[in-house]
C-alpha cells in the first residue's frame, strides 16, 4: 500500500493520485535525497501586474491569472521543464531537475521564447513578460513536490536569475553567462548591458536572446570528419549493394551522445548523392512532438514538397498530388494531421499505406531514409522502421537509424531476425584521432597539452570541442568541466535504474579505480544483488572489471572514463561525500599494508573526510616512501598536500613539513644532473 503524504491515507499500488484528497502519489520519490546540480532556472514575470491588481477584485485577479498559469506551466512542461513556484504573477521553472535530458539550457531557453512569443494570444488579457533564464549548479531536493508548494532548487543560481529577470526588457529573454555559452550554437543572441545586482560584488553579463538558430534537437557540423573511415566504408559499402542491387536494408548506428553520429551521417547524404541517390531525414524529438509518427511524417513532407508553413488545405492538396492513390493519400493524411477527423481501424492498413507508399518513392530513385534520434521515437514508429525492413523487397531502399544505446534497454531484440540488418556501433576516437581533432580545433599546441585534453574527452569529439572552446577562452586546460559536459554525462546517469545510479554514486567517491569491498562499506554491507548490478553496468559500457586486483581478493573495477567517475561524484553533496570517503578510508586501513598508493590514497579520503589530523600522518608516510623510492619530485607534492592541512598554530610541526618539502623540492632538482654525472663516469 502507498500512504499519502498528504493526508495519511493508504491507496493500492496502482493508485496515481491519492483516493482521499487526490494529491498525486509518487512512490518511487528519492524523499529526503540531495543532489549537486547543473540545472537551469527561469523566472518570468507578468509586467505591470501588480498596479493593475490594484484596481481588481481578488476573484478577478484569479480569474485573470488562471488562464496565463496554465499556459506557462503547459510551455514548461511540454520541454520538459518543471514549475517549481507560482509567486503572484511570477513564475519560477526549473530545467536539469529533477532529471536531466542533456540539452536542459537549451530547452528552458526554446521555453522561454515559446512563453514570450504566446502570451499575447491569451484571448483578452493582453499581458507582456519579462523573462530571464540562467544556468549553474544548484543543491537540489529530488524529492520534492513543487506542486504542494516544497522548494526544490536552493543556490545562487537562483539568486541571480531573479536579479536578470528584474532587469530582463519587455517582451524579452535575457540570458546569463552560464546559459549563454550553454546555447550560443543553437539560439542568436545579441550582447546586453551588464546587470548591477543586488548582493553582487562584480556586474552580471547578459545577453539578449533573439531568434533560434535551428529546429530543436538539430546539430549542424563543421569541418573535416575525423577517425570515422570505417564506419563510413560500412555505410558506403552498403549503400552500394542496396543502390546497385536492389536489396533494402536497415542499419543502425548507435553510440553515446556526442559521439559523432549526426556527424557521419550528414558524411554519408555525400556519399549517396555522390552515387546517384537521395536521403531525407527525419528526428525524433524528446519533447513537443506533435504526433508518433513525427520522424516519418517529416520524411513524407519533404519527399511531397510539404512546407511546415502550409496551411493544411495546401499541404493536403500537395499529398494529393504526390500520391495518386486515394487510399493511400487519406491515410497519410491522417498520419501527417492533415485530416484530424480521419481514422484508421486497422494499424495494418496504416503500415500498408506506408509501405506502398516508400515503394513508389525508392522506384523514382534509390532512397535512403534517415531516422534520427529513434532512442526518443514512440513504439509506433518503431515498429514501423521494423516493419518496413522486413517487408520491403526489390527496392533501392536504405532505412538508416541513429540511436544511443538506451534504445537498447526499451528494445532489446531490434533488429532481430530481420534479413539485412547491420548495427553499426561509434567508439570513440582513438587518442591520435582525438589529439588530432583537438589541434584542429585549437591549432598547434604542446603535444601534452593536446593529449591532455584529448584524454579528458574520452574520445568523444563534442566534448572535445566543448573542452576546447573552454580552453581557448580561458587560456587553460584545466579548471571545471564545462556545463554542457556535465549535463549529457548526468542525463545518462539519470537514465539508470535507481540501484545502478546509486551503485555508480558510492563507487565515484572511491576514485577512477575501485573495489567492491569499498562499495560494500559505502552501501552499508548488504551483497545482495551487487554481483547483478556490477554486472548491469558493465554491459551499459560505463565500468570495466579488471582481470588482476592490487587488493588481494578483492574484486577490481575501473570507470570506463574518468569523465564519468567526476560527474558522479560532483552530484554528492558535501557532507555526503565525507560520509562516504570515512568509509573508504577505513577499507583501506583494513585491507591494505598502508604503504605507497595505498598511503596516499589514505591521506586523501581522511582529508575529504574532514579528518585533516588523520590525513596528515598518512601524507607523511607516503612522501616518505616516494622517497625512498627517488621520487623526489612526487614527494614534494605530498608534502605539500601535508602542509596545507597542518593548523597555522603548529608551528613544530609546520616547520619539519617545510624542512622536507625543501629537501625534496632540492634534491628533486638536481637529480638530473646526477644521472647525467653518473653517465659521463
Amino acid at each position: 500500500m502507498l500512504t499519502c503524504s498528504n493526508c495519511g491515507q493508504e491507496n493500492p499500488e496502482v493508485a496515481k493520485f491519492c483516493l482521499a484528497c487526490g494529491q498525486p502519489l509518487d512512490a518511487g520519490a528519492p524523499a529526503g535525497r540531495d543532489e549537486r546540480r547543473i540545472v537551469s532556472v527561469v523566472f518570468v514575470d507578468l509586467v505591470g501586474f501588480t498596479a493593475r491588481s490594484e484596481q481588481l477584485d481578488p476573484e478577478d485577479v484569479r480569474a485573470f491569472l488562471s488562464p496565463y498559469h496554465d499556459f506557462v506551466r503547459q510551455e514548461f512542461e511540454s520541454f520538459g521543464g518543471v514549475v517549481e513556484k507560482f509567486i503572484g504573477d511570477a513564475i519560477v521553472a526549473v530545467f536539469g531537475a529533477p532529471t536531466a535530458y542533456g540539452d536542459d539550457a537549451e530547452r528552458a531557453v526554446r521555453a522561454a521564447m515559446a512563453v514570450r512569443d504566446g502570451v499575447s494570444g491569451l484571448g483578452e488579457l493582453d499581458v507582456q513578460v519579462r523573462i530571464a533564464v540562467n544556468t549553474g549548479e544548484a543543491l537540489v531536493s529530488l524529492g520534492a513536490r513543487p506542486e504542494l508548494g516544497e522548494a526544490m532548487v536552493a543556490g545562487d543560481v537562483v539568486n541571480t536569475a531573479a536579479r536578470l529577470q528584474s532587469a530582463a526588457p519587455i517582451g524579452g529573454v535575457l540570458a546569463g553567462r552560464g546559459t549563454y555559452e550553454a546555447t550560443r550554437d543553437a539560439i542568436e543572441y545579441e550582447q546586453a548591458a551588464a546587470v548591477e545586482a543586488k548582493g553582487k560584488t562584480d556586474p552580471v553579463e547578459a545577453w539578449i536572446a533573439v531568434r533560434q538558430r535551428h529546429a530543436a534537437g538539430e546539430r549542424h557540423h563543421s569541418g573535416d570528419l575525423v577517425g570515422r573511415g570505417r564506419e563510413l566504408d560500412v555505410l558506403r559499402g552498403t549503400w552500394e549493394r542496396v543502390s546497385s542491387e536492389s536489396v533494402p536494408h536497415l542499419v543502425t548506428v548507435l553510440g553515446p551522445a556526442g559521439i559523432g553520429k549526426t556527424r557521419l551521417a550528414q558524411e554519408f547524404d555525400g556519399v549517396v548523392e555522390e552515387l546517384g541517390g537521395r536521403t531525407v531525414h527525419g528526428r525524433s524529438l524528446p519533447y513537443r512532438e506533435s504526433s508518433a509518427y513525427f520522424a516519418f511524417s517529416t520524411q513524407v513532407k519533404q519527399l511531397c514538397g510539404i512546407f511546415e508553413s502550409d496551411p493544411p488545405d495546401v499541404g493536403l492538396a500537395k499529398l494529393q498530388e504526390s500520391v495518386p492513390d486515394e487510399t493511400v493519400a487519406r491515410h497519410l493524411a491522417i498520419l501527417l494531421g492533415l485530416d484530424p477527423d480521419g481514422v484508421v481501424e486497422d494499424r495494418e492498413e496504416l503500415f500498408f499505406s506506408v509501405r506502398v507508399f516508400i515503394e513508389s518513392v525508392a522506384s523514382e530513385q534509390p532512397t535512403a531514409l534517415v531516422f534520427e534520434d529513434i532512442h526518443w521515437a514512440d513504439r509506433g514508429l518503431l515498429d514501423l522502421i521494423e516493419l518496413l525492413a522486413a517487408r520491403l523487397r526489390d527496392l533501392p531502399i536504405m532505412l538508416l537509424t541513429l540511436a544511443r544505446p538506451e534504445l537498447l534497454d526499451n528494445r532489446p531484440a531490434w533488429g532481430g531476425g530481420l534479413p539485412s540488418y547491420t548495427a553499426l556501433p561509434v567508439a570513440p576516437l582513438s587518442p591520435t584521432e582525438a589529439a588530432e581533432l583537438a589541434e584542429l580545433r585549437l591549432g598547434r599546441l604542446k603535444t601534452e597539452v593536446l593529449s591532455k585534453l584529448a584524454d579528458t574527452a574520452g574520445g568523444n569529439p563534442l566534448f572535445i570541442e566543448q573542452l576546447a572552446a573552454t580552453m581557448a577562452e580561458s587560456s587553460q586546460a584545466g579548471g571545471s568541466l564545462p556545463s554542457s559536459i556535465r549535463g549529457i554525462v548526468a542525463a545518462r546517469l539519470d537514465a539508470l535504474p535507481d540501484a545502478e545510479r546509486a551503485l555508480l554514486l558510492d563507487a565515484a567517491v572511491v576514485g577512477k579505480t575501485f573495489w567492491r569491498g569499498a562499495v560494500e562499506r559505502i552501501a552499508g554491507g548488504g551483497t545482495d544483488g551487487l554481483s547483478e548490478l556490477f554486472g548491469a553496468l558493465e554491459r551499459r559500457d560505463l565500468i570495466l572489471r579488471e582481470t588482476s586486483s592490487m587488493i588481494e581478493g578483492e574484486q577490481q573495477f575501473s570507470f570506463k572514463h574518468v569523465l564519468i567517475r567526476d560527474v558522479a561524484y560532483e552530484l554528492l553533496p558535501r557532507a555526503e561525500r565525507r560520509d562516504r570517503h570515512a568509509r573508504v578510508a577505513e577499507f583501506f586501513e583494513e585491507s591494505t599494508a598502508e604503504l605507497g598508493e595505498a598511503a596516499a590514497a589514505l591521506a586523501r579520503h581522511w582529508r575529504d573526510a574532514g579528518e585533516p589530523e588523520r590525513a596528515v600522518g598518512y601524507f607523511i608516510r607516503a612522501a616518505e616512501q616516494a622517497e625512498r623510492g627517488w621520487a623526489k619530485d612526487q614527494a614534494a607534492i605530498i608534502y605539500r598536500e601535508a602542509l596545507d592541512l597542518v593548523p597555522e598554530d603548529d608551528a613544530e610541526r609546520l616547520g619539519d613539513i617545510r624542512r622536507r618539502l625543501g629537501l625534496a623540492r632540492a634534491a628533486a632538482v638536481h637529480i638530473p644532473d646526477a644521472r647525467q654525472l653518473m653517465q659521463e663516469t
